[in-house]
């Protein structure tokens, strides 16, 4: 029998896999589903999950971040080297390369999250109008989350959740995950017709969705 890792409940219609960056096994699943459901769908996707965690294993894995001189950090899929400097009164800033104030060594972390949250607020909800007004989609709202197997959701209500993270990807990742669920708002599920409205918006979505899933365990701090 697989193993299950975590079990996050909602109020979603169906049972969906997600195999984290470091191949655990996360389900999601409806209030109402029994375990005898869950492990039967678990089963059945035993080959299926077999290869993802294999995949997740060869992947480039991230070190955790020191916070030093020449330390990279991405920024819309671009490297940008660290520098701590002394006389700097805003915590940080990018600037050709980031600058940050040695005042916020003791934080770093946060310093760091804080500006890509608001970074990813401002990027995010640019290319959401921007598709949502060109393919006539109707938002609720958009949400920035901390969220760290998700890129994105949909609600059952058409609002919008990203995480901060994806604000380090390239552009064209992130409007390949904002027309992903744009178009959920239409269709909530993954059936041929899904795609096929996401092709008609982005042509080039697989090559989005590759490098996403070949990199994505690198957008982290």
């Amino acid at each position: 029998m697989t193993q299950i890792d975590k079990i996050i409940r909602s109020k979603r219609k169906s049972i969906a896999i997600i195999i984290d960056m470091d191949g655990k096994v996360i389900v999601r699943a409806p209030y109402k589903a029994s375990t005898k459901q869950i492990n039967n769908f678990i089963n059945d996707k035993k080959d299926w999950i077999r290869s993802k965690k294999k995949k997740a294993e060869k992947l480039p894995r991230s070190r955790p971040k020191e916070f030093i001189f020449g330390e990279e950090f991405l920024f819309l899929g671009h490297p940008y080297l660290l520098e701590i400097v002394d006389e700097q009164t805003t915590p940080l800033i990018l600037n050709e390369r980031f600058l940050l104030s040695r005042s916020a060594l003791p934080n770093p972390k946060d310093v760091f999250t804080k500006w890509y949250k608001k970074q990813a607020k401002k990027v995010i909800t640019d290319r959401v109008s921007k598709f949502a007004q060109e393919f006539n989609f109707e938002f609720q709202r958009i949400r920035i989350t901390s969220a760290k197997t998700r890129w994105g959701s949909c609600g059952s209500k058409g609002s919008l959740n990203f995480t901060w993270r994806l604000v380090m990807a390239p552009q064209s990742v992130i409007d390949y995950v904002v027309v992903h669920e744009l178009v959920h708002i239409k269709v909530k599920n993954h059936s041929k017709e899904y795609w096929q409205q996401v092709e008609k918006i982005m042509p080039d979505y697989k090559l989005q969705k590759t490098w996403l899933n070949d990199n994505g365990q690198l957008l982290t701090i």
